[in-house]
């Protein structure tokens, strides 16, 4: 059985794993290599779905830190928190209808939904890794 505790640490690097692979999955389709696009594509998708289970895992066993930095830090966490939430929300439809598309071959309607839906989806990769290097790295809760 895997320590809860391990989990914040997990989907960070589930995270930045995402991450990568939409890059990858974005320089393979731009240099039209569609095949691996496609491959990219469907282990963003796996990944960022063992990282949903992960973290709803995690919020079932695990009390959500108060974030310990003070100042203007403060400030700039919550905000980016925010953003990252409701992003992450917001990104579960727009990858449904984006891979919908593509299975459909409806290229131009998922052409232009992954105008949208690839900028939110590695924006929120990235600032859920910048949610947990300041919750867990940079200002961490005392040990209690």
């Amino acid at each position: 059985m895997i320590e809860i505790s391990i989990l914040p640490h997990l989907n960070a690097a589930l995270n930045a794993i995402a991450g990568g692979v939409l890059t990858a999955g974005f320089i393979f389709i731009k240099t039209g290599n569609r095949r691996a696009h496609k491959i990219s594509m469907i282990l963003a998708m796996c990944v960022s779905g063992v990282f949903l289970i992960s973290y709803v895992t995690l919020r079932a066993y695990a009390p959500i830190f108060e974030f310990q930095g003070q100042g203007a830090v403060r400030v700039f966490y919550y905000i980016m928190l925010i953003s990252h939430v409701f992003l992450a929300t917001a990104i579960v439809p727009l990858v449904i209808f984006s891979v919908l598309h593509a299975f459909k071959s409806r290229f131009a309607a998922h052409k232009r939904i992954t105008r949208w839906t690839w900028p939110v989806w590695i924006y929120v990769s990235i600032s859920g890794i910048g949610v947990y290097l300041m919750l867990y790295q940079f200002y961490p809760a005392a040990a209690g």
